[in-house]
């Protein structure tokens, strides 16, 4: 199996935690777009529907999916996101489409956060793919001279602007070992909007499509 098509069996999974009526929320990215393609298929009978970026709502949208704001629909019952990394832990970088502000808001706002990711993505310790942090484009380079105090190499993702208005620092080389914590310290940083390291709302369960099938892991209720 190539990549596209674990992609496609971690999406496929997914399918099986959606229930009638539910409120979903809908992330960001090429996983996820399975995802979306497979409910169009699919026309499940839901409560309500949340997106986490404008591409995922013209996609939704294309399958007759009209989009409410989280301000409409209340807290969510599940939210289908994928993963730029992830850890068995449920740990997550996120953010390498530029949608980490929105998808940390309606990870928070969501009962159930399930990630749906290829093998490749699930490393023991974050830091392998390099951490988005959304910045008020004022504090960008205020808070790259902050960042590298940190022991990281930002780099200006040049020409990218999120759906918030704002750019995205790409930080190489931090020491993610404690993951949680780095979490709490940059986003202490004036002029940080969020950083895509999701651990204080870590993923509920993991769908990790391996060539020898999807594995379902909940890391939190088997700790």
């Amino acid at each position: 199996m190539d990549q596209d098509q674990l992609k496609q069996a971690a999406a496929r999974a997914a399918l099986d935690e959606l229930r009638e009526g539910m409120t979903l929320g809908i992330g960001t990215g090429s996983t996820v777009n399975h995802f979306i393609d497979l409910l169009g298929r699919m026309q499940p009978k839901l409560g309500g529907v949340v997106s986490s970026s404008e591409a995922s709502t013209e996609r939704l949208r294309g399958i007759g999916l009209e989009p409410q704001t989280l301000n409409e629909s209340g807290d969510l019952d599940l939210y289908v996101d994928g993963a730029d990394e992830a850890t068995r832990q449920g740990h997550l970088i996120k953010g390498g489409g530029g949608a980490l502000t929105r998808e940390k808001i309606i990870a928070a706002a969501s009962r159930r956060f399930v990630c749906i990711v290829d093998e490749s993505k699930v490393h023991g310790v974050l830091g392998e793919f390099p951490l988005p942090v959304e910045v008020i484009p004022m504090a960008r380079a205020y808070v790259s001279r902050e960042l590298v105090k940190f022991g990281g190499r930002p780099e200006w993702r040049q020409g990218f602007v999120t759906d918030n208005g704002n750019e995205i620092l790409d930080v190489h080389g931090l020491d993610l070992v404690n993951a949680a914590e780095m979490e709490r310290r940059l986003n202490q940083l004036a002029g940080v909007v969020t950083v895509g390291l999701f651990t204080r709302r870590p993923a509920d369960m993991l769908l990790i499509a391996t060539p020898r099938g999807v594995e379902r892991l909940e890391p939190h209720k088997s700790a």
